[in-house]
């Protein structure tokens, strides 16, 4: 398999579009390859009484993969855990490093674990764990040798870009794809249908990404905190 350059880790279906759909769609425009891995099942994350976990899943899925086809990424790898029930264990690290050996990218984009107060704990727990996997464990031979074994190769990965960091330092472009992440973010029909009515939803995420272009030459952004690795 080809290296991509990028893997976006996401805690939940529709997290890696909010954060960074029009970065990833930008990439894609440049022929950049992306993949997703998708962490939990998003079995928890509705009001809608009438449905189960079980039958809110399957639909969370399905908008995952229309999100990721509107903006060209190529594949979607779902780990499945349960939704609120992530933990930052030896097997989660363990299935993250094997998705970074297998796809061998460039940049890992994921959310920032060190973001203070209220914070859904699944993306606080997803952070810590990719930065783990990642340094040192994907790179690291000795690290989960069965993986070895398997054929999954140590990789350096060369930088991660952090989603909701509260200290940025690092802004994309995303003026030319706003449209086509709002398009994605439309495709989760489960988290926005009953916002859909109401413009007020999209155009609070028009109005945050104006925010994050403050002071640039451009309209709009997607901001992170980027670390590079040596």
């Amino acid at each position: 398999m080809n290296p991509v350059f990028a893997l976006i880790i996401a805690p939940h279906p529709d997290d890696a579009e909010i954060g960074a759909g029009g970065t990833i769609a930008r990439w894609i425009r440049e022929a950049k390859e992306v993949v997703y891995v998708v962490c939990t099942d998003g079995s928890k994350g509705s009001r809608d009484r009438s449905l189960t976990s079980a039958e809110l899943a399957v639909i969370r899925q399905g908008e995952q993969l229309k999100a990721a086809e509107t903006l060209g990424v190529t594949d979607v790898v779902f780990l499945n855990y349960h939704d609120q029930e992530l933990e930052d264990t030896t097997e989660f690290r363990r299935d993250l490093v094997r998705e970074i050996r297998r796809y061998r990218p460039e940049v890992v984009v994921t959310m920032d674990p060190y973001r203070r107060y209220i914070y859904h704990r699944d993306h606080r727990i997803t952070g810590q764990a990719a930065l783990d996997a990642v340094f040192p464990a994907a790179r690291t031979h000795l690290s989960y040798p069965d993986l070895l074994a398997a054929g999954f190769a140590p990789h350096r990965v060369r930088e991660m870009l952090f989603i909701g960091a509260e200290e940025i330092n690092y802004r994309v472009d995303i003026t030319d794809t706003f449209a086509t992440k709002v398009k994605a973010l439309k495709c989760h029909r489960s988290q926005y249908k009953q916002k859909e009515d109401s413009p007020s939803w999209f155009e609070w995420i028009r109005r945050r990404d104006q925010a994050m272009a403050e002071d640039e030459s451009y309209d709009l952004a997607e901001a992170f905190y980027r670390v590079k690795i040596r």
